[in-house]
């Protein structure tokens, strides 16, 4: 299965530059946040494929104005193909406003997870917008991770990691490409596609 993963900042090559074709061989298009709701709306009118989505800490528009054709994840195991997906949301809490949450917080979000994650005998693929803790992250409170992320994949071994939340362009420090245990990690800044089978994933040029 080929994965568009996308997050952060609106591909120009998909949107501005889009030609008919750069979609084929697409299997599912899976977005961590921080885009514009009518970005996400052009890919699914363009692709032969689904757009799951969640919600980054930028994204309170999405109240009034939602990816139409779009499928939101947050807070539950959506599945496709066979494939296990978790979808959480929204970033550390820094200030008032939606999608930002305290580290009790979103423990409270994945205690509430305890059927879902027990009927579907866990996961395959955990999408977020912020980081783990002290994966990919920032030191600084609105870039920091959330430590339960880590409790997640220690516990259900996911095959993939997908987040956003801390540009590439930030500095050499947020990779594009980790790993936590058996768990591949993917910063899916502006975009990248990968192969869902690939024991070492990399970035597949569309």
């Amino acid at each position: 299965m080929k994965i568009l993963a996308i997050a952060d900042e609106e591909s120009a090559y998909l949107w501005d530059y889009y030609r008919e074709g750069k979609l084929d061989g697409i299997d599912l298009i899976i977005s961590c946040g921080d885009l514009d709701p009518r970005y996400l709306s052009f890919l699914v009118t363009f692709a032969s494929a689904p757009v799951l989505y969640i919600h980054g800490n930028h994204d309170a528009k999405y109240a009034t104005t939602p990816p139409e054709g779009c499928i939101c994840i947050e807070d539950q195991i959506y599945v496709y193909k066979g494939v296990r997906i978790l979808g959480l949301g929204g970033s550390m809490r820094y200030k008032n406003g939606p999608h930002q949450y305290t580290e009790r917080e979103m423990k409270g979000r994945v205690r509430r997870l305890w059927f879902q994650l027990f009927r579907r005998r866990g996961f395959d693929i955990l999408v977020t917008h912020a980081p783990a803790y002290q994966l990919n992250d920032g030191r600084d409170l609105p870039h920091q991770g959330f430590k339960v992320f880590l409790e997640l994949m220690n516990k259900y071994k996911p095959k993939y990691f997908l987040h956003g939340h801390v540009h590439m362009s930030y500095g050499r420090q947020h990779k594009r490409y980790d790993k936590f245990q058996d768990t591949h990690v993917i910063n899916a800044f502006e975009r990248c596609v990968f192969e869902f089978e690939d024991d070492n994933p990399k970035d597949h040029i569309l």
